[in-house]
């Protein structure tokens, strides 16, 4: 790994704490990997293979209303992976990954679930970006003049990202005679609320569906608003509790150090910073931001939990007390100890941040029960940033009345069907996920040591480093339940000709 690479890396992060201030460090919805995260020794660059192609299809702008400009178009992109379909002829399955919110090249080498499994379901790939982000933004405008636009903003949501799959799904059935084929959508974190609620929404477009590590019960007052650290901090503890303690009293020290007269200057020097820190509180956002990384991402075998534990912890006591400490685990979890930490002024706009803004309201909060200062969600605070930034107030209730959450089993007891929620107890957002069956047909995958969406990641290829059991066992699962959708899928096809 290049000093360059290292560098962007931790400036980008800090990038993002940094231009927040005082305000509330929110945690990215994300299942993406970073090589980053990889030991270097290790680490192999993966490319998109020859069995991919590349397709643009028409995309309606706006499925839901039927004003002029709700029939323009944009250009959507996805993938297909033929190369282990069985045929139209023989009804083989259609497994769809529903891309969410990042650019779609990248799942394309890291979502390996449906890779890995193709060839036994003689499955045909298909992968879908999500409208705004990658190549798929509406009108020809670059990604930041469509998040400045308030009007094209506006179709910036969910339901018309479901929407969008619905048609290029049925687009490719129609184009590939494949009609009878079943479809499997499959996703993960947002991605994976995407894949849940299109099953919901759709029933006659997709069969089932994995949706992994998706936190479909964060909003409102459904779930707790501290669940999300509350497991940062138990992965923390039950890694070392000399760690989880020594993070725990590094905020205190940090506002002491940044309160005195050359504080700053030392707190650079001990954190090793490109530039003179400007606050302690950017320091602070860095730090809580490695940390939930750290447990969402803490997957076999790197796990970056233990690694950041293991700096800590082995750490020399008498050189800079406890931020000396602290630092310790910061290169170890970048695996190096040769570059400074530098700290850009300006960040890119983020689409999630507007998501986030409009119906995505998870009031994710800090009680005085976590291994972080207290740092409790507070509605009213929030309408207003988001408000300031966008000049649009979020909608907090929209999801529940859209998609529903409230009394999610009684609901879906009777209603809903077909649907794997697969979590891992290591994951901050599986506080938030649907934790124990809630039908024969709507079922829970639990795992005690999963990460975030660590199911749907590629198989190992490493005899060195192997999936461990537990992982091994929860992706059979997964695959025998799909199994059996499908299978009575087959059945049921005579009597409904």
């Amino acid at each position: 790994m290049t000093a360059s690479r290292i560098s962007f890396i931790i400036s980008f992060i800090l990038s993002i704490t940094s231009i927040y201030g005082q305000k509330l460090y929110i945690p990215a919805l994300t299942l993406e990997r970073e090589d980053f995260h990889q030991d270097p020794e290790r680490a192999v660059s993966a490319s998109i293979t020859d069995d991919f192609k590349t397709f643009f299809f028409n995309q309606t702008l706006d499925h839901f209303n039927y004003r002029p400009h709700s029939y323009a178009t944009f250009k959507q992109r996805y993938f297909i992976d033929s190369k282990f379909w069985g045929g139209a002829n023989s009804i083989a399955p259609i497994f769809v990954y529903l891309g969410a919110e990042s650019k779609l090249d990248g799942p394309l080498t890291y979502i390996g679930f449906l890779r890995d499994n193709a060839a036994q379901f003689q499955a045909l790939l298909v992968y879908i970006e999500h409208r705004y982000y990658g190549r798929s933004i509406p009108l020809g405008m670059s990604f930041e003049e469509a998040l400045k636009n308030a009007d094209i903003r506006g179709y910036f949501n969910s339901a018309q990202a479901l929407a969008d799959y619905v048609a290029i799904i049925m687009h490719v059935k129609r184009e590939r005679n494949a009609i009878k084929s079943p479809v499997i959508v499959v996703g993960g974190s947002y991605g994976g609320m995407l894949a849940s609620w299109l099953r919901l929404k759709y029933p006659h477009v997709a069969l089932g569906a994995l949706a992994s590590s998706a936190p479909v019960l964060y909003f409102e007052d459904i779930t707790p608003q501290d669940a999300y650290y509350s497991v940062v901090a138990k992965d923390f503890k039950e890694t070392s509790e000399t760690c989880h303690q020594a993070i725990a009293n590094s905020w205190s020290e940090i506002d002491r150090f940044a309160n005195e007269s050359d504080g700053l200057s030392n707190l650079s020097k001990i954190f090793n910073t490109c530039r003179p820190l400007e606050s302690g509180a950017t320091l602070k956002y860095f730090l809580k931001d490695m940390y939930t990384k750290a447990a969402q991402r803490d997957n076999p075998p790197t796990y970056p939990v233990r690694r950041i534990c293991n700096g800590t912890d082995g750490a020399n006591t008498t050189e800079n007390g406890i931020l000396g400490k602290i630092s310790a685990g910061v290169v170890a979890y970048y695996w190096n100890s040769n570059y400074c930490l530098s700290i850009p002024l300006t960040v890119s706009p983020d689409g999630w941040s507007w998501q986030r803004c409009s119906e995505m309201v998870m009031p994710l909060g800090i009680t005085n029960n976590s291994m972080f200062p207290p740092a409790p969600f507070h509605l009213d605070n929030f309408i207003k940033r988001c408000y300031r930034e966008y000049e649009v107030e979020p909608r907090p209730h929209w999801v529940t009345t859209h998609y529903g959450g409230h009394d999610i089993e009684l609901i879906l007891r009777r209603f809903g069907s077909n649907i794997i929620f697969s979590n891992g107890l290591r994951d901050p957002w599986s506080g938030a996920g649907v934790l124990k069956n809630i039908s024969e047909s709507i079922i829970a995958v639990i795992t005690d040591q999963g990460s975030h969406c660590v199911d749907i990641y590629p198989e190992s290829q490493d005899p060195q480093y192997p999936d461990p059991d537990w992982l091994v066992k929860q992706r059979k699962t997964e695959v025998e339940i799909i199994k059996g959708w499908i299978a009575q899928y087959y059945a049921d096809l005579p009597a409904s000709k």
